[in-house]
């Protein structure tokens, strides 16, 4: 048996085993060979919005807003795209409850 990768896996376990211990993180598994698996699990996320009560509506826009971010056009590259997402999941979607305004802002 090959040896080839043997201390990575044991480096990312030992990573897995501190955010699980240390930080009180669920760990999900390997998805590494996932079937159906995405850059953005709006279940999961979904499901953590709820907890923190954020309504439905706003769930919708935010989710509405990441896929837009993370849809790959003709003027994007994975490297803007991914800074893009980041910075939602990071800083928080702007959105606020209401109707959908009509008027788009740029900024």
């Amino acid at each position: 048996m090959s040896n080839v990768g043997q201390k990575e896996w044991a480096t990312k376990q030992r990573v897995v085993d501190f955010f699980k211990e240390q930080l009180g993180y669920e760990y999900l598994g390997n998805w590494e060979c996932r079937e159906d698996k995405r850059n953005i699990e709006t279940q999961l996320l979904t499901k953590w919005l709820r907890k923190r009560g954020v309504s439905e509506a706003l769930i919708v826009r935010t989710l509405r807003k990441l896929d837009v971010a993370a849809a790959l056009g003709e003027d994007k590259n994975c490297l803007m795209l991914t800074k893009k997402v980041y910075q939602l999941l990071r800083y928080g979607v702007k959105e606020k409850e209401g109707p959908v305004s009509l008027i788009k802002r740029f900024g």
